[in-house]
């Protein structure tokens, strides 16, 4: 079940759970995992607790398993895509950046570009969804193009 989606979210799980086993199945796979804390005293939560505790992301609410996959901003992403043409910047930028925190400067050196046009690139990049800033100057790969799937926007 876990290679069939984007992401698993473990709701509840005991200490020796089959739940545990889909969230490790989906980590061998490349995807993410997601769980909801549960109470400390609560035997049933003793194996999402630990998931956290490991580096699974927390949910309070839907909308962290949306911004964590970049799907909250799916339908205006969409748009840019198709009133903005792909440049070969573009191209050459994304070889650059990769699914690790890439600095503004590395990209930079590695691009033979200047820093005013790999700037402007990538915030167009981001806005098509294709990357994603991650705060302190890094970039990484937005999972669009990290992995090849679709989005049905209604």
């Amino acid at each position: 079940m876990s290679g069939l989606c984007l992401g698993t979210l473990v709701v509840e799980a005991g200490e020796k759970s089959g739940a545990l086993i889909t969230a490790q199945m989906a980590l061998e796979q490349n995807r993410e995992v997601f769980a909801i804390p549960g109470s400390i005293l609560s035997s049933n939560s003793l194996g999402t607790n630990r998931l956290i505790q490991e580096g699974a992301k927390l949910v309070t609410n839907y909308k962290d398993i949306l911004e964590e996959l970049n799907l909250m901003t799916a339908e205006h992403q969409i748009e840019m895509k198709e009133l903005i043409p792909p440049t070969e910047t573009e191209a050459i930028l994304l070889k650059q950046v990769g699914t690790e925190p890439t600095h503004i400067d590395e990209i930079c050196r590695a691009a033979g570009l200047p820093a005013a046009t790999v700037s402007s690139t990538l915030a167009m990049m981001e806005l098509k969804g294709m990357i994603k800033h991650m705060g302190a100057m890094t970039y990484t790969l937005a999972r669009e193009v990290r992995e090849d799937y679709r989005v049905e926007v209604e």
